[in-house]
């Protein structure tokens, strides 16, 4: 489908308490209960309804799924009981494991969960089958209502579920999930951070521990400080291997909690600790610094209680930073938005958002490695001034998601590879061309290249102005973009757009010559020729004059022009208003016309008879037209063809609509100035 233009100007973070209603009879969720509890009935969500199409979109269901809902399955059924805790959250038949081990992180933050998850539903009195939950998307979050019909095989829920069996609220936020992603199998395959985004709004960050830099231990302070939520993880080298336990106590391939990190003395030197929770409550390590390991008894009382140490099996435990790097393989961050943060909480990011498209044609000009298009892409200038407390540079994450790709995975659509790469500012203001990125190399850039929602990276940069560029992997492909910039000190960001801005030369008027030129002759000729009595052409006959002379001109491969071409050409420079050319007026036109093929030759780099849609922003500016993304995208729409090439004939048409509507907004320009100067006459 086209990708209708997004402009990547500055956007506020979301709040939370502005979740936008996504019903479509844009009710939102209070409003469709009350309704449902007026009428005495249970609500259905025709938006999701319990159907296949809700549960798969590739393949029928293996089993014969029932929609049940929790008081048709239990006799007492709970939303929340006893508190969301880890054990509400069971695996079903539905490989989305990432989302459970987000679920899980979600229970260890009581204001986190209660933003999710609102916890004024029940199945009381006032029970009428409707549920609500909140997500995060793309800079805004969204109240998302479901009914609670849940997909069920001989009397058990099919998917996530709670080991008590008669609560519902990890179920139900699972299918609420599956509505905003379009359907239950969209849920296959993800990363745990990528949910973690969805619940928080914060932005993700991906370690491998054996490759982290040397200030690994301070990233991890500041995130903890910052109330981040930090997970670890083991690899594992084969199935077998998955919830493994090693001889110190460690599971392989499960999702572990980072919940504390600090510094004590012990035999007269620093130690760096790390704690780490296990979310089964049980099963620790068992190494040095474990809970009742030797080194404990160097250490005072206190100092113990300072680091809530205790010796108890709840799945918690200290260890040596140094050991935590040894034996643990991957940390995930999840960097909160300081709205969800509390107002005590220190050292919040800083954060700027812009909104984005790649378009086919126009700004989907793809990676470095397509320096012809690459410079088409959207541009957004980073202006870092503050250095950070006690540093020389400025720390930020720059953070490039990919919207609703998951959501299109019914229409076919995959997660493009997507990547970015900033440079130093030129110090020139306006859209960056071509030739600055042949001779600039980037500044930084994200890591890799890599077909996942987000990529983020952590850079620490002098101060200073840079050009951040968002693309895809490869040119000519089209998605909406979300950049999030988290930094330390507070940044400024701004998007290169050009503005709209008309800067033609005078028109010229007719002014004989004292000794016709040969190209005069020759039109006068076939003026002539083909006029009648009055000597005007009409737009058959300027067809025939213009095609006539075009085909002797040796370096021009031209098609024909059209002719709409020459019509538009009588509506743009007829003076008398009758629908012809006179050949004084012609002579004007004839003028422009070469200026026109110069430009358009300028820019036909294999002498083809087109141009690429992708110059076609530099082209323009030489004809005195400096347009916008969102102009460039509707002409592009509207001239190029399947190849992104734009031919001459089109080229031309193009040029007489612009100057057209340039002549009429220059005039409106002129009334609105004397209508202003009349009244302030008056």
């Amino acid at each position: 489908m086209p990708y209708l233009y997004r402009d990547s100007k500055l956007r506020p973070p979301a709040l939370p308490g502005a979740a936008r209603a996504t019903h479509s009879s844009g009710k939102a969720y209070k409003e469709l209960k009350q309704e449902c509890l007026c009428k005495g009935v249970l609500f259905e969500d025709p938006d999701f309804p319990a159907c296949n199409s809700s549960l798969f979109f590739s393949e029928k269901p293996p089993i014969p799924f029932i929609w049940k809902r929790p008081t048709d399955i239990v006799k007492d059924p709970k939303f929340i009981l006893g508190g969301a805790t880890r054990t509400d959250i069971c695996q079903g038949d539905l490989g989305h494991c990432w989302l459970l081990a987000a679920i899980a992180s979600l229970t260890l933050n009581e204001k986190t969960l209660a933003r999710v998850v609102p916890l004024d539903q029940n199945f009381g009195p006032d029970y009428a089958g409707i549920f609500h939950f909140q997500f995060w998307q793309h800079n805004e979050w969204l109240d998302v209502v479901i009914d609670d019909r849940l997909p069920t095989f001989k009397g058990r829920l099919v998917f996530l579920h709670s080991a008590e069996h008669n609560e519902f609220w990890s179920a139900l936020l699972e299918k609420a999930y599956a509505k905003l992603n379009g359907s239950y199998e969209a849920l296959k395959g993800g990363s745990t951070i990528e949910a973690m985004e969805d619940f928080t709004g914060g932005v993700g960050e991906m370690y491998e521990v054996k490759k982290a830099p040397d200030n690994f231990y301070e990233i991890l302070e500041k995130a903890l400080k910052r109330c981040s939520v930090v997970g670890c993880s083991i690899d594992t080298s084969n199935v077998a291997e998955s919830e493994a336990k090693t001889p110190l106590g460690l599971i392989k391939g499960h999702a572990y909690s980072v919940t504390g990190i600090d510094k004590v003395r012990y035999l007269g030197r620093q130690v760096q600790l790390i704690r780490i929770r296990n979310p089964w409550g049980q099963v620790e390590w068992n190494g040095p610094w474990s809970d009742n390991s030797p080194e404990w008894h160097s250490i005072s009382p206190s100092e113990q209680r300072h680091l809530s140490q205790a010796a108890l099996d709840d799945g918690e435990f200290w260890m040596k930073f140094e050991d935590f790097k040894v034996h643990f393989d991957k940390v995930e961050i999840c960097n909160l938005t300081p709205d969800a943060l509390e107002d005590s909480t220190a050292h919040k990011w800083e954060v700027t958002i812009h909104q984005g498209s790649w378009v086919r044609g126009s700004t989907a000009g793809g990676c470095r490695n397509f320096l012809e298009t690459f410079w088409t892409n959207p541009q957004i200038k980073l202006h870092l001034t503050e250095k950070d407390d006690g540093q020389d540079d400025c720390t930020f994450i720059a953070a490039l998601m990919q919207n609703d790709r998951r959501k299109l995975k019914k229409l076919g659509a995959e997660m493009l590879t997507i990547g970015y790469s900033i440079y130093e500012s030129s110090g020139r203001d306006g859209h960056l061309g071509k030739d600055f990125f042949r001779y600039h190399p980037s500044k930084a850039r994200s890591k890799t290249y890599i077909n996942l929602r987000e990529v983020s990276n952590r850079f620490k940069l002098p101060p200073g102005d840079y050009i951040l560029i968002p693309t895809t992997f490869e040119p000519h492909q089209e998605a909406d973009f979300c950049l999030r910039i988290f930094s330390e000190k507070k940044a400024i960001t701004e998007d290169l757009d050009e503005s709209v801005a008309i800067d033609l030369p005078e028109p010229l008027n007719p002014t004989p010559s004292p000794q016709e030129t040969e190209e005069e002759k020759q039109f006068w000729a076939l003026f002539e020729q083909i006029s009648g009595k009055d000597m005007e052409i009409a737009a058959e006959e300027l067809k025939y004059v213009l095609n006539a002379v075009l085909k002797e001109t040796k370096n021009i491969k031209f098609k024909n022009l059209s002719l709409i071409s020459c019509r538009n050409i009588i509506s743009l420079m007829d003076t008398s208003g009758n629908g012809k050319l006179e050949f004084s007026e012609f002579k004007v036109f004839w003028e422009k016309m070469k200026k026109w093929i110069n430009i358009f030759l300028q820019f036909d780099f294999d002498k083809s008879g087109s141009m690429s849609s992708y110059e076609l922003r530099s082209a323009l500016k030489a004809a005195g037209y400096q347009l916008n993304n969102y102009l460039l995208q509707l002409i592009v729409l509207r001239y190029a063809d399947e190849q992104f090439q734009i031919e001459f004939d089109d080229f031309l048409n193009c040029l007489i609509r612009l100057e057209n509507a340039s002549r009429v907004f220059q005039a409106l320009s002129v009334k609105n100035k004397e209508f202003i100067n009349l009244n302030i006459g008056e």
